[in-house]
């Protein structure tokens, strides 16, 4: 055989073995997926966002025909996980569920061992919700503007609870601070049911509540809601204004969960799953369901979702920087 003849055997050889690999890794994208997920969680079991979580991992399991399984790797503001996560290969078989609390850690700590923007594939948010902003009925303000202008009269005096430092109810009561621009003092409690209690006892004038905790005391009049911090009102709570609407204009703080990728997955599988949980978070099932808790379905594309995760990222970095906040 000439020299010539070998190369060209050599190159044909080489030719074919390239489209045998970009064929069998459309097929793996296309027959995606092969064997169950598993969809981790960085805070513990009965948590909030573990239970969302497993919601989520239930539906996705139903629409992609493989069970994914939550599993929960607690520890360190979720940042446990969200590494375990971003070392993962990209295969798309290892998930993260993201809470509101990962972009408060991505502002208040500068040594996280990853980056959300670098190593992670965005899939779609998935859930929102607000928090309902309830006063004491001693507070003599009913609605948004007159809590305002109280505040404003009595600097300092008035206080307000949240479910501890850091959380997303206190980076909700420090936005409604800088833009309403009043002193109201900030005490933080062990969780949300601790925060509720204080605000219905007097310990406190007003909190960022749950829409479920809500819910329950607003019939027996030991509290009074004045008004919802996300954007849009919520379907649970049609009647109570949006703290944009009662009074400061582009007011938005929700809590909300959405689902990562390691980086580098392929977009085939990042597709797959996009139109899965978009399928699985909107169904009327789903929806009923998540409105009993106060929460809203919100899908969207990858893009979308960076771009929110982005957006959630700058917002936190400029509340850290003003409250004087520091990791332990």
């Amino acid at each position: 055989m000439s020299k010539s003849a070998g190369n060209g055997l050599w190159r044909s050889w080489a030719l074919a073995l390239a489209c045998l690999g970009m064929s069998t890794l459309d097929l793996s994208a296309q027959g995606y997926p092969v064997r169950p997920i598993r969809m981790l969680v960085g805070f513990t079991a009965g948590s909030g966002t573990d239970a969302m979580a497993r919601i989520i991992a239930q539906k996705l399991s139903e629409q992609l025909g493989q069970h994914v399984v939550a599993e929960n790797r607690p520890g360190a503001g979720g940042s446990i996980a969200t590494e375990a996560v971003a070392k993962s290969p990209a295969d798309g078989y290892t998930l993260l569920i993201m809470a509101a609390a990962d972009a408060i850690q991505a502002a208040l700590r500068t040594n996280l061992p990853y980056d959300l923007g670098r190593d992670f594939s965005p899939v779609s948010l998935a859930v929102t919700g607000g928090f309902p902003l309830v006063v004491h009925p001693s507070v003599p303000a009913r609605n948004v503007k007159e809590l305002i202008a109280l505040a404003q009269a009595q600097p300092g005096k008035l206080n307000y609870g949240s479910s501890g430092v850091g959380s997303s109810a206190h980076f909700g009561g420090e936005l409604f601070k800088l833009m309403a621009k009043v002193n109201i003092t900030h005490v933080p409690y062990k969780g949300s049911p601790e925060s509720a209690v204080a605000t219905v006892s007097g310990e406190v004038g007003m909190s960022f509540s749950s829409i479920p905790v809500a819910l329950s005391l607003m019939p027996a009049g030991k509290i009074r809601v004045l008004a919802i911090t996300s954007a849009k009102r919520s379907s649970s709570m049609p009647s109570i204004p949006s703290i944009s609407e009662g009074g400061v204009p582009g007011y938005d703080r929700s809590i909300w969960y959405g689902v990562l990728a390691p980086a580098g997955v392929p977009r085939d599988v990042i597709t797959r799953l996009n139109t899965a949980l978009g399928a699985a978070i909107n169904t009327p099932e789903m929806k009923e369901s998540l409105n009993r808790q106060g929460l809203e379905p919100q899908t969207n594309t990858p893009e979308q979702y960076a771009a929110f995760i982005r957006s959630e990222i700058a917002q936190n970095v400029k509340l850290v920087k003003i409250i004087g906040l520091k990791a332990e």
